[in-house]
């Protein structure tokens, strides 16, 4: 099977999130009746907000439906009492406003835990990783093998992405200065200005990059470790608890009979090592 050009974002414009919501009637702090797993059923459908051009999280075949890891996991956690998932795609910028706007139900396709989400939506314990890494080109395996080695180099960082705060926050911690840091609203320009060495490095999470490698034998190179470890969950509205206390319980279950590590072992070529917790962030 041939993947469909990789795209990502990641990171929203949480303050623009948050206004948002004001926007549409409903200010950070007001709470709503929250939806139920038998209302669900008695409804027989549920709607998952994602971006279907996050391989291979969620994107779309050949015949334009969209797949994934994601598709496959919200058959496991739904399915079983009757409920239809139905994806949504919708522009990874406006998922937060668009989830309250009642658009969809829960929001999927590997939203990774920031210090500001937390604050915003209700969110699963981690379903998969979602840790940086540094995208480089094969031949520089020996002049880039941690962030000391970007001084002075030109990376590449995608538009409203983890990578956008993490590259100045390496900056900062590591005393570093790059030669250029230049933004592209998609990742897999990014990846093009890399093989044409307009560009040293691209951020991004280390389960996308993986499948650049699977895609492209022997081009790129991944270097890990470059910031904390983190993890992506599904997450809902702050009222919707019954929802993700199913999820969380769901995931549990999935986890210890071995078949989310299946999963991974499809969509991604390995099993993910993930907390049973989510990540907690300094206030």
């Amino acid at each position: 099977m041939t993947h469909p050009t990789l795209s990502r974002r990641n990171l929203l414009c949480l303050t623009a999130a948050a206004s948002s919501l004001t926007a549409l009637g409903m200010p950070f702090g007001a709470r709503a009746a929250g939806l139920t797993v038998a209302g669900l059923k008695a409804a027989g459908t549920l709607r998952v907000g994602c971006e279907a051009a996050y391989v291979p999280f969620t994107y779309r075949n050949d015949k334009g439906e969209i797949v994934g890891y994601d598709v496959d996991l919200a058959q496991l956690v739904w399915a079983a009492h009757g409920i239809k998932p139905e994806f949504v795609d919708t522009a990874w910028a406006g998922v937060i406003p668009s989830l309250y706007a009642k658009k969809f139900d829960l929001v999927m396709s590997c939203m990774s835990y920031t210090a500001e989400r937390v604050k915003r939506v209700a969110f699963s314990i981690p379903y998969a990783e979602a840790s940086q890494a540094l995208l480089i080109r094969a031949g520089d395996t020996d002049k880039i093998k941690s962030v000391e080695d970007l001084n002075g180099k030109i990376i590449g960082i995608k538009l409203g992405s983890p990578g956008e705060v993490l590259h100045k926050k390496l900056a900062e911690q590591k005393k570093l200065t790059y030669k250029e840091v230049r933004i592209f609203d998609d990742h897999p320009a990014a990846y093009i200005a890399l093989g044409q060495s307009k560009v040293d490095a691209v951020f991004n999470t280390v389960p996308t990059l993986a499948i650049v490698l699977k895609d492209a034998p022997g081009k790129y190179a991944l270097v890990r470790g470059i910031g904390a470890d983190n993890w992506a969950g599904i997450a809902g509205r702050q009222e919707d608890t019954d929802l993700i206390r199913h999820v969380d319980e769901t995931l549990t279950a999935l986890k210890a009979d071995g078949r989310l590590a299946q999963l991974q072992e499809k969509w991604f070529g390995f099993k993910m090592v993930l907390a049973d917790k989510i990540p907690t962030f300094e206030a």
